[in-house]
């Protein structure tokens, strides 16, 4: 029996969120009135490790924070989601990461992010004593994790010696290289979850169809495909299942792909068939879409199994 289901590691920041009509920024002096404001937890390994532990999974993360006010938020809103923080650093001599996203209604936005604490991790930091209390390894923003990308390939091959899953969400890369030897972490992971645009990126295909056959030929296991307002797909490189979902309205879209990850892996982890998970997972994406930052509108398991 290990005593956590999931491990993750901490890209920890806030995010914050201003919306409106026009929210595109003027030089010049200018005085722009946005409608709205919200402040959150952000990072994507963070909100996916509030949703999985909300769907009743024993989640441990591992990251650093600054001794500020962000800091204390983003703690505290992981543990009221049930998050096991006994390996978060409270960090003096760093600022907590922050992301500025600017949102329009149809659920675009650009975002501007202070990385501090998001990318400090290193391969140093993530110790086989930590790796081997968990069944499953996620990690997610890739390419933000600067300080631990190098490390990866060899993390993920300690973790698979240890006996767990691992899953891989890359998230954007703000470089657009879509490079940095993923083709060798791919190779290790079991499953693989991007979104539509990092998918055809990634594997330097056309369509999907191509993409995601070139992925299971890089190694990949289960490839599952979010495609937002569209619903999601996964393949286990023989079958293509597919899930539509009602388009979400009111929300912001932010965090809505990691908390799919998280109700995904939920369903996949529980042994449930692989079409299950999925609409598991559109399941907790949408409800998250629906609301205004990444936390609000996450589900329970009895919640999304019911709505999925």
């Amino acid at each position: 029996m290990k005593k956590y289901d999931i491990v993750t590691f901490g890209d920890l920041c806030v995010d914050f969120l201003m919306t409106g009509e026009d929210v595109v920024p003027e030089f010049g002096q200018v005085e722009k009135i946005v409608e709205d404001y919200f402040l959150e937890m952000g990072g994507s390994c963070s909100i996916f490790a509030c949703q999985a532990a909300k769907l009743g999974l024993r989640v441990a993360i591992l990251g650093k924070v600054g001794k500020d006010q962000f800091g204390e938020l983003i703690v505290n809103r992981m543990q009221e989601s049930g998050v096991d923080t006994q390996y978060v650093e409270v960090d003096p001599k760093l600022k907590t990461g922050c992301g500025i996203a600017l949102c329009k209604p149809d659920g675009d936005r650009a975002i501007m992010t202070y990385m501090g604490t998001i990318n400090v991790l290193t391969e140093a930091d993530v110790r086989d004593d930590w790796l081997r209390m968990a069944r499953h390894l996620h990690h997610g923003s890739y390419y933000l994790h600067t300080g631990l990308r190098p490390g990866i390939p060899n993390i993920f091959r300690r973790a698979k010696g240890l006996g767990l899953t691992i899953s891989l969400d890359t998230n954007w890369d703000p470089e657009e290289r879509w490079g940095e030897g993923l083709d060798e972490v791919i190779r290790i992971v079991d499953v693989f979850i991007p979104n539509e645009q990092e998918a055809l990126r990634i594997a330097k295909m056309d369509t999907l169809k191509e993409a995601v056959r070139r992925l299971h030929s890089l190694g990949a296991k289960i490839v599952a495909v979010k495609q937002g307002s569209r619903g999601a797909l996964v393949s286990d490189g023989k079958d293509v299942i597919s899930c539509k979902v009602k388009l979400a309205t009111g929300g912001d879209s932010v965090g809505a792909g990691d908390s799919f990850d998280a109700g995904f892996l939920a369903g996949w982890l529980h042994g449930l068939p692989l079409e299950k998970a999925l609409k598991i997972g559109c399941a907790c994406g949408r409800s998250v879409a629906s609301q205004v930052g990444g936390v609000k509108g996450q589900l329970t398991w009895e919640e999304a199994v019911s709505g999925s």
